[in-house]
C-alpha cells in the first residue's frame, strides 16, 4: 500500500474511532466515589490566623519527591495578617490561601475570613478539559496532577469555574501548580489529614468522609438559627465537591461563585472536549499528509525539470547536427 493511501485510511479511521468516543461521553453521569474525604470550612469560625497556610507550604516544601508537587520554602513572617486582602489568590508558590472581607462591605460589625484552594470537584473541569489525563480524580477524594505527561497548554486554568490551577511561567520545565488535598502525603503515611486542616487552631476545617461532613454542615445549620446561611456550598455546586463551605454571610460576599448551577463540568462540554483527542490525535496524520504531497510535488517538478532539460539538450544536438 503506498503511503498517502495509508495515510488517509489511518486518519478515517482515528476519526471513526474518536468520533464514536465522543458521542459516547455525552451521555455518561458519574454520581462520585463512595467513601471518599474531603473537607468542611465554617466561616463563622476561621481568625484569620493564616496557620493553615503555614501548614500547607511546610508538608509541600520539605521532603517532596515529584518536583510538580513542591512549593518554594516560605519565611513564618510571610504568613502575617498584613497579607489578607479580598481579592488575592493562590499561585504557583502557594496552593491555598485566606481572603479577609471587611465588615463594611458585608454590613456587619466583624471581617469574615475564606481559605481558597482547589475545590476538589467530583467531577472536575480540568480533568475533562486535559487531553493527555494529566489530572485525576482519585477515589480517596482529591483531585491529583501528574507533570510528568503535562503538555503546558493549560486548558485546565481556562476550564476551572474558580481560577485555582495556576501555572511556573518563570521556571524553564513549568508545571501546573493546585492543592492535592495533601493526598500523596496521606498516602505515604507522612500525615493522616491535610496539613491545613491539622493547623488550624479554630476548628475551622473538618476533615472526613464526604457524607459525614454534610450531615455535620446541616446540623450546625440547624442548631443554632439565623448563625449560618441555609446552604452548603459544594454540596451541589457544579455536581458537587470535596471541599465544601458553610457561611454567616451571603457565599458572593466571600468571593464564592453563585452562578455556577448544579451540572458537572464534564455533562455541558463532554461533545466539544471529546474532539480535543480527535484533534490531537490527527495532527500527526495531517502534517504527515502535508508532507508526503509536499515531498510528491517537489519530486514531480524535479522530474519534470530534467525532462525539459533533456528535451532542450537533444533540441540543441539536431541543430547541431544539420
Amino acid at each position: 500500500m503506498k503511503r498517502r493511501n495509508f495515510l488517509g485510511l489511518a486518519g478515517a479511521a482515528t476519526a471513526t474511532a474518536l468520533a464514536g468516543k465522543a458521542q459516547a461521553a455525552g451521555g455518561h453521569s458519574f454520581d462520585g466515589y463512595p467513601n471518599s474525604y474531603g473537607v468542611l470550612f465554617d466561616a463563622s469560625r476561621c481568625i484569620g490566623c493564616r496557620q493553615c497556610e503555614m501548614g500547607c507550604n511546610k508538608i509541600n516544601s520539605e521532603n517532596v519527591t515529584e518536583p510538580w508537587t513542591t512549593l518554594p520554602k516560605k519565611d513564618p513572617k510571610a504568613f502575617d495578617e498584613k497579607g489578607l486582602n479580598a481579592t488575592a489568590r493562590t499561585d504557583a508558590s502557594m496552593y491555598t490561601l485566606v481572603n479577609k472581607y471587611e465588615p463594611q462591605a458585608l454590613g456587619g460589625k466583624t471581617p469574615v475570613f475564606k481559605k481558597a484552594q482547589c475545590m476538589h470537584c467530583k467531577e472536575p473541569a480540568c480533568a475533562s478539559a486535559c487531553f493527555v489525563k494529566a489530572f485525576t480524580k482519585t477515589p480517596e477524594g482529591a483531585v491529583t496532577y501528574n507533570g510528568s505527561v503535562c503538555v503546558g497548554c493549560r486548558y485546565c486554568m481556562v476550564a476551572c469555574p474558580w481560577d485555582v490551577p495556576t501555572y511556573e511561567f518563570n521556571k524553564l520545565i513549568p508545571y501546573v501548580q493546585k492543592c492535592h488535598m495533601c493526598h500523596p502525603h496521606i498516602k505515604s503515611g507522612k500525615t493522616t489529614m491535610p496539613a491545613c486542616v491539622k493547623a488550624c487552631p479554630m476548628e475551622a476545617l473538618t476533615w472526613g468522609k464526604r457524607e459525614d461532613l454534610i450531615k455535620e454542615a446541616w446540623a450546625r445549620i440547624s442548631s443554632v438559627p439565623g448563625r449560618y446561611l441555609p446552604h452548603v456550598y459544594g454540596e451541589r455546586e457544579m455536581g458537587g465537591t470535596n471541599w465544601m463551605y458553610i457561611s454567616n454571610v451571603p457565599f458572593a460576599q466571600i468571593g464564592l461563585r453563585e452562578d455556577l448551577g448544579k451540572t458537572p463540568a464534564p455533562e455541558m462540554t463532554s461533545g466539544a472536549l471529546g474532539l480535543v483527542p480527535l484533534v490531537a490525535c490527527l495532527w500527526p496524520v495531517l502534517l504527515g499528509g502535508i508532507w508526503q504531497i509536499t515531498k510528491w510535488k517537489d519530486e514531480r517538478a524535479e522530474e519534470d525539470k530534467q525532462k525539459a532539460v533533456a528535451e532542450a539538450i537533444a533540441q540543441e544536438r539536431a541543430k547541431a547536427g544539420k
